[in-house]
């Protein structure tokens, strides 16, 4: 007999577990992909159950607004196009499923740089030493004379690297996004933190318009943001800091105005789900009514995917 007292088991109430509520089912568990399977046949394959259960509710928030005319708000941090997912962003927006493209200024960077040269990210570690990171002086003409232009014409920051990207007929304006969406006519902004960017390094870079220029974008995004309410749909791929605080500042603004912006879905796509995004994309923003997600993967699979079930979606 040990020194210690045990807690007797043989008084414990027991049930049987085909009686139990349980929150996972047979009829819910994935079936085996096959060879040669259609996308449908794929995503209906796969489990009703955490995370493809979210996926497959964000693709049907997406159809659903498309239908009922409410916005489409997709931002993007810089890595989402220098994963190679910008023709899959430009094929949703000329689809009809996304309204409204929003960005930190490093993703309009890289944007321009592989619709005029076919190739963007330099070497930083091997361009740091000697102080030539971020030095493309033709990559800084552009966009500081888009802000330039921007601040003296009123058009929006992102308008204006899209048109002028258009008027020099740069050599892979095709796969550009930023030029995709000024031709379908989509609101693509861009909020600029300066000193975040590498043109903010160059002479070109005046403070004042870029200011000028990023704020009326701002202005416009706000006013994206007030028609959310009733089935919008907000999208975060890959911006940790910048377009999380954006979008809450512009949600309060657009609340404080007296826009019913309740009642819509939020989702985040990331690598890894940061506090920011979950506290300002996906928690925050849906308190009052709706539903946020944070769906975790790689840009270069995650953005295909959801497109794929989109379109899937769609066309069930």
């Amino acid at each position: 007999m040990g020194r210690y007292a045990e807690i007797d088991p043989a008084g414990v109430v027991t049930y049987s577990a085909r009686q139990r509520r349980s929150k996972v089912k047979t009829a819910a568990e994935a079936r085996p992909p096959v060879a040669g399977m259609r996308m449908r046949e794929f995503f209906n394959g796969l489990p009703n159950l955490l995370k493809a259960r979210d996926l497959k509710a964000v693709a049907h928030a997406v159809v659903k607004a498309r239908r009922s005319d409410r916005p489409v708000l997709v931002m993007i941090g810089g890595h989402v196009i220098k994963a190679g997912c910008s023709p899959v962003l430009a094929d949703l927006a000329a689809r009809g499923f996304i309204s409204h493209l929003a960005s930190n200024g490093a993703a309009a960077i890289h944007d321009t740089e592989l619709a005029r040269c076919g190739h963007t990210s330099e070497d930083v570690d091997s361009s740091l030493d000697d102080g030539s990171f971020g030095m493309a002086a033709d990559t800084a003409a552009l966009v500081n004379g888009a802000a330039r232009r921007a601040a003296a014409s009123g058009e929006g920051f992102g308008e204006a690297v899209g048109a002028m990207l258009i008027d020099e007929q740069a050599p892979f304006l095709e796969r550009a996004l930023i030029t995709c969406c000024y031709r379908l006519n989509i609101p693509y902004t861009l909020h600029v933190a300066l000193g975040t960017d590498i043109v903010h390094q160059h002479p070109s870079a005046d403070g004042a318009a870029i200011g000028t220029a990023s704020m009326r974008d701002f202005r416009i995004f706000g006013a994206t943001v007030a028609r959310l309410g009733g089935g919008g749909v907000v999208l975060n791929f890959g911006s940790a800091v910048i377009m999380p605080e954006v979008f809450l500042k512009a949600l309060s603004m657009a609340r404080n105005l007296g826009h019913d912006v309740v009642d819509f879905t939020t989702a985040n796509f990331d690598m890894l789900q940061h506090y920011r995004p979950l506290t300002n994309i996906v928690r925050r923003p849906v308190a009052p009514g709706g539903r946020g997600y944070a769906l975790t993967g790689h840009h270069e699979i995650m953005i295909p995917l959801l497109a794929s079930a989109i379109y899937e979606t769609e066309a069930a």
